[in-house]
């Protein structure tokens, strides 16, 4: 088995894709050969997979191997409304099996392998399972993206309780965007005072590369 990262976050459009892409781009700049997929997309209209299609440009740029993939080995399951899978899927059993075979065949060209959730950690996939538990069952280590707007610090340490609560190892990445300026002085103080690691998407990637591949 190659190197598996799951790339989670406190909730949705908090920045996934953008900085799934951002750790390809890395990971590949340390050497490696890197690959992608995305279990699970909702919102999937006309056979369009918007993360998906964004994944595959990516990582195909990245990796020659990967250059006959199309976007249905990037994500093996959509769905077409937009919402959790649970509900997208009108609670159709979740099937590992086909994203194990679309994360083997991955594995076979790649060093390293990103694995991008939906939405948060505890966004339902059917009544059985939770996004959280995709990351156990693949066997991963993760990647817990949250945002530097107000509000943060209650999102992140929730998020953190409930990976290290199934012993899940974790780093945690702000992806702070321009409207998020008042982050050092409203959230920033209590990370830094709490022994909480600050890195940021946009100015740590390297670092948090690194990170990670040690994990």
């Amino acid at each position: 088995m190659k190197k598996r990262i799951f790339i989670t976050a406190t909730n949705t459009d908090i920045g996934k894709t953008y900085t799934t892409k951002k750790l390809l781009h890395a990971f590949a700049k340390m050497g490696l050969a890197v690959g992608v997929i995305k279990p699970i997309e909702t919102g999937v209209v006309d056979e369009y997979a918007p993360d998906g299609e964004e994944l595959l440009e990516c990582v195909k740029s990245l990796n020659p191997k990967l250059w006959s993939l199309e976007v249905e080995d990037i994500v093996p399951i959509t769905y077409e409304l937009p919402a959790a899978p649970y509900v997208a899927s009108k609670n159709t059993s979740f099937d590992l099996k086909k994203v194990l075979r679309a994360l083997e065949a991955m594995e076979a060209n790649c060093d390293i392998v990103l694995i991008e959730g939906a939405g948060g950690l505890y966004v339902p996939i059917d009544e059985n399972t939770m996004m959280i538990d995709l990351i156990k069952m693949l066997d991963a280590s993760a990647l817990l993206v949250t945002h530097c707007a107000l509000g943060c610090i209650n999102d992140t340490l929730l998020s953190k309780k409930a990976l290290e609560a199934l012993h899940v190892s974790h780093f945690v990445a702000f992806n702070c965007k321009k409207e998020d300026e008042n982050f050092a002085t409203v959230s920033l103080p209590y990370f830094l005072q709490s022994g909480q690691q600050v890195l940021k998407v946009d100015d740590d990637i390297d670092l948090i590369c690194e990170l990670l591949y040690n994990l």
